[in-house]
């Protein structure tokens, strides 16, 4: 009897230290277990309440041919995570009355064929449920590896068949938002690039943003590996590992920009949460429309990508709907060795960011063990 109480002792005491262990060690017991191995391509990490931080931490190579490691202001390609920023940029359109998301994309494309894509709105294309197949072309490999978005949506002419009805089905493409790369300089008068510039990335105080361009230096940033043979290798880590670079020139579509092109640093995209949630960007009202569950992905039979229970699409974000838990809004980012997630908890105003430029990682799992360890915390409570 008194062996079986002290011990129930020591697993309460175990339980009430795990529970009172501070946030910033437990996420940094996470981000050590994860990468272990300051030589070997990492990431960079930021978890904040708020404009609080309560966890920031660098660690891994940004560059084998230059040495550089990653620091605060190592940049980093965030691919499909560039689309929300496309989408606030169409939603600011709409706020200056210069297009309406529910209009069809034929009255402003007028070569697409009618009786094909007809009904589709460009609040369709923002969801990913608009039916249009990604048909790029990919048998030219010199084409694929330096396709603009222009170039990359020439084929949807000749689309003849949708694979559903616009608004009935969830489909994540690419080209869909490359769309807006044309739209956003034809309806604004400026490229695409001094529009997202001064409208977006401006006012959300995000001053070390910047899009691909293969002719245009980018200062810090980073390059993405992935494990190799020795052929291969560009860098080596301390175990011997191998690592090869794996970005633009190596891998497809870096050089769009409207779905994915953007590079930043971790602190500029808790800017972008907090621009947000502070109306600096876009309207409260915008911005809420954003994070309306709109396309159902659970289930889907058309896309896997995220296609997890309690998963829905707004426009140009994932929304997480997990019982118990406040809802997440949230997106993934993947291309080349580049891995990236964003996520904010509107209602705990929880921002979580990391980035890699590795891609041998499981992402979701750690995503999971973040928000189990703000939850064991209490910081996700509604």
């Amino acid at each position: 009897m008194r062996k079986s109480l002290i011990l129930t002792l020591i697993s309460l005491f175990a339980l009430t230290s795990s529970a009172s262990q501070p946030i910033e060690s437990r996420l940094a017991a996470l981000f050590d277990a994860r990468y272990p191995d300051a030589t070997a391509p990492g990431a960079a990490m930021i978890v904040a309440k708020g404009n609080k931080i309560l966890f920031e931490r660098y660690r891994g190579v940004a560059d084998y041919g230059t040495g550089a490691i990653i620091e605060p202001a190592t940049r980093f390609n965030i691919a499909s995570i560039s689309k929300q920023f496309t989408a606030a940029a169409a939603m600011l359109l709409q706020e200056r009355r210069m297009i309406d998301l529910n209009n069809h994309i034929i009255h402003y494309y007028p070569q697409l064929r009618a009786d094909v894509m007809g009904e589709v709105t460009f609040r369709h294309l923002l969801s990913h449920s608009s039916g249009i197949p990604d048909a790029r072309p990919r048998s030219d490999r010199h084409w694929v590896l330096t396709a603009t978005d222009e170039e990359s949506i020439d084929y949807l002419p000749d689309v003849t068949e949708l694979h559903f009805r616009p608004g009935t089905a969830y489909e994540y493409i690419n080209p869909t938002f490359q769309i807006f790369y044309d739209l956003i300089q034809r309806l604004s008068g400026s490229s695409f690039t001094d529009f997202m510039a001064k409208n977006v990335f401006e006012p959300a105080g995000m001053t070390d943003s910047q899009y691909f361009d293969a002719n245009i230096d980018m200062p810090s940033a980073s390059h993405a590996y992935i494990p190799a043979t020795s052929a291969q290798a560009t860098g080596s880590d301390s175990r011997g590992g191998k690592w090869q670079e794996f970005d633009y020139g190596e891998e497809t579509f870096f050089a769009t920009k409207a779905d994915g092109g953007l590079y930043c640093t971790a602190r500029d995209l808790l800017s972008w949460n907090l621009a947000l949630r502070d109306a600096r960007v876009i309207s409260h009202i915008s911005y809420e429309a954003m994070c309306e569950p709109i396309t159902e992905v659970s289930g889907s039979t058309f896309s896997s990508y995220q296609n997890r229970p309690n998963t829905f699409y707004g426009l140009g974000l994932f929304i997480d709907t997990t019982p118990g838990r406040p809802v997440k809004i949230y997106h993934t980012g993947d291309n080349g060795g580049y891995q990236a997630y964003l996520a904010y908890y509107p209602a705990c105003d929880i921002s979580i960011i990391v980035l890699e430029n590795r891609n041998d990682l499981d992402r979701w799992s750690f995503a999971t063990a973040i928000d189990d360890a703000l939850a064991q915390a209490s910081l996700l409570s509604r």
